[in-house]
């Protein structure tokens, strides 16, 4: 029988399970039940009274158990459906969050805290603010280009200086003796290496 068309009236004697197991299980013992000799019975209470407590139990539990049957039916069914729609659980979750940002834009917060913020940015304080806020990031950018166009130009009168191209001269001197003649990007070696150096060496 297909859980979701399980009757789910709490009162009924079938529970969604079709047949009526009441008799089947009232023979078995219940966890814990009151009415075992290991555990006496809470005073005040009568032998009667806790034989119809641990039915009512079984009774609860097996409507319980009913209900996530029929919840697990429905959920797979419902699975089953959007499968059949399309609907990945990324488009779920996309659709969720614009509805959600759809919702605090329509909110009273919102909408209060965007005319705040209008508010703000027509008074005349905001104005005078941004207005000088301007000015000075122009006057920076002005001040930072003229510093790196003093420094491109010291940078260029060093590099033309005697001293620079003194040394140079001796960098290069030093990169000569050190590297060879063939010292554009090949391999360094030593300079008591009197042996070529192969360009693939066999492995």
């Amino acid at each position: 029988m297909d859980p979701a068309s399980q009757d789910i009236n709490l009162n009924s004697p079938n529970k969604g399970l079709g047949v009526d197991h009441s008799d089947s299980l009232a023979d078995v013992p219940v966890e814990g039940a009151v009415g075992n000799s290991a555990n006496p019975l809470p005073p005040g209470l009568t032998e009667e009274e806790a034989e119809e407590l641990r039915t009512e139990l079984m009774k609860v539990e097996e409507e319980i158990n009913t209900l996530r049957q029929v919840l697990s039916a429905k959920e797979r069914h419902a699975a089953e459906l959007k499968r059949k729609l399309g609907l990945s659980p990324l488009n779920e979750l996309r659709q969720n969050i614009t509805k959600s940002w759809q919702d605090v834009q329509t909110s009273n917060a919102y909408l209060s805290a965007s005319a705040t913020l209008d508010d703000i940015a027509q008074s005349e304080a905001y104005k005078k603010t941004q207005e000088t806020l301007s000015q000075a990031g122009q006057k920076t950018s002005a001040a930072l280009t003229t510093v790196g166009t003093a420094i491109s130009r010291r940078l260029g009168d060093m590099r033309n200086s005697a001293t620079f191209k003194s040394f140079e001269d001796k960098m290069g001197n030093l990169k000569y003796k050190v590297v060879g003649p063939r010292g554009n990007g090949d391999a360094v070696s030593s300079p008591t290496d009197t042996t070529p150096t192969q360009e693939n060496p066999p492995f």
